[in-house]
């Protein structure tokens, strides 16, 4: 999901008055009292940015990542629980003046392919005998620029903006990045999210592993790209497949009432969002994916997303090979798994975490509680955490007619996972 806007505090205020809950604790009926799971710990607290992406490295090193609207840095490290700092330096961070052009009157993001622009998503992978322990940060090339009137927009992006950075968590350095032509990535994609098999011996790459992206683009085509970690390759899949398509005039209900799109200056409208969520299976055989206006959970074998354009029939194979698990019972946002086999799938609606079940076939309630509102990304740590950015995303200014109605602060909340369940390690 995407950030716009600054936080005016007057404005946040009288949103918050709108929204008044009743006491019901005299009542002698049975109440939601809005949780159940395991008890939540409040890990992390953002008084500046609003967070996006979360990753946590095997020795408990803490990144973060805020889509870049007027934040002076798009990456960052916790440093205690009030406060982060750009990560790994001020200098990749591109300024807040060289972000974006314009080209024939035409807004773009900026093509630098060497510091960081706007990234939306972050992932972790173990040390391997070939990799150091990796942050992977995965830049849209997109940043959000305002008008005189302060109204937002997203300029499209050009290349070497959008990118795939893989960063060694042993020395905080860049050892690698791709970058992707313009048949693989086009102006109006939205990378979103990422996973990866590491793996030597996974079919269809070149020895040094894979990784899956989302497109989640509003404006054009929503599907798949993938990255041959070895030569640089990418490729894409489900392109406008119904399975990565947002459903046509969907209604969330958020705080109890109904949600609608209100962009200061254009006509009331619905969420836009497709394809979002995103998650590996243990074994590397399945991806389990969801648009986020959607209450389907999806599958395709994985093995078919590695297909590449060599092969004629790879895209009909994809097409024919996507498995429905059925409705959740929610929109759902970021997804993330771990070694028991759960697919986690955070539902905003519900202020909620689910869990797909490969075992029974079910899907069901891990965690709610009223502090989760909008959980926007995920991540499961190897002290068997799992860790929720929360960024109240439904009072952000396109949904109030311009107006910013979050408060201070956002957080990162944490919960000991059941069953014993840790950060996969398989796929390594």
């Amino acid at each position: 999901m995407k950030y716009f806007g600054t936080l005016s505090l007057l404005a946040a205020s009288a949103l918050a008055q709108q929204v008044t809950f009743q006491n019901s604790s005299s009542t002698i009926l049975r109440v939601d009292n809005g949780t159940y799971g395991p008890e939540i710990e409040e890990y992390h607290y953002y008084y500046d940015q609003w967070p996006i992406g979360l990753a946590v490295s095997s020795t408990g090193r803490f990144f973060v990542s805020y889509t870049r609207g007027d934040y002076e840095y798009t990456v960052g490290e916790v440093v205690n629980k009030t406060a982060e700092k750009p990560y790994p330096s001020q200098g990749l961070q591109l300024p807040l003046d060289s972000l974006n052009m314009t080209w024939n009157g035409i807004a773009f993001g900026s093509g630098n392919s060497t510091a960081f622009v706007s990234v939306q998503a972050l992932y972790i992978t173990p040390e391997t005998s070939t990799r150091p322990e990796t942050l992977w940060i995965l830049d849209t090339g997109r940043p959000t620029v305002h008008n005189a009137a302060g109204d937002p927009s997203m300029p499209y992006a050009q290349p070497g903006g959008p990118k795939l950075m893989a960063i060694s968590l042993a020395n905080d350095t860049i050892y690698r990045t791709y970058t992707f032509p313009s048949t693989v990535h086009y102006p109006d994609s939205y990378l979103n999210d990422l996973r990866f098999d590491l793996r030597a011996n996974v079919s269809g790459t070149s020895g040094q592993g894979i990784a899956y992206l989302v497109d989640s683009s509003n404006e054009g085509r929503t599907g798949f790209i993938m990255v041959d970690l070895a030569t640089g390759d990418s490729w894409r899949r489900l392109n406008q497949d119904l399975s990565v398509l947002r459903v046509p005039n969907d209604v969330p209900t958020y705080f109890g009432k109904p949600f609608y799109f209100k962009q200061s200056g254009m006509p009331i409208s619905w969420q836009q969002e497709g394809l979002d969520g995103i998650q590996l299976s243990g074994d590397g055989k399945t991806i389990y994916y969801s648009p986020l206006t959607s209450k389907t959970l999806y599958s395709i074998p994985s093995a078919n997303l590695r297909e590449k354009d060599t092969n004629p029939l790879a895209e009909i194979w994809a097409h024919s090979n996507v498995s429905s698990h059925g409705q959740r019972g929610g929109d759902a946002n970021g997804f993330e798994g771990d070694s028991t086999g759960k697919i986690f799938q955070l539902i905003p609606e519900q202020n909620a975490v689910y869990y797909y079940d490969p075992n029974d076939g079910q899907t069901h309630g891990l965690l709610r509680d009223p502090r989760i509102l909008w959980p926007d990304g995920a991540t499961v740590g190897a002290d068997g955490y799992i860790y929720l950015n929360i960024n109240q995303l439904p009072f952000q200014p396109d949904w109030n007619f311009g107006v910013d109605g979050r408060l201070h602060p956002g957080a990162v909340l944490r919960a000991k996972l059941p069953d014993g369940g840790v950060k996969i390690s398989t796929l390594g």
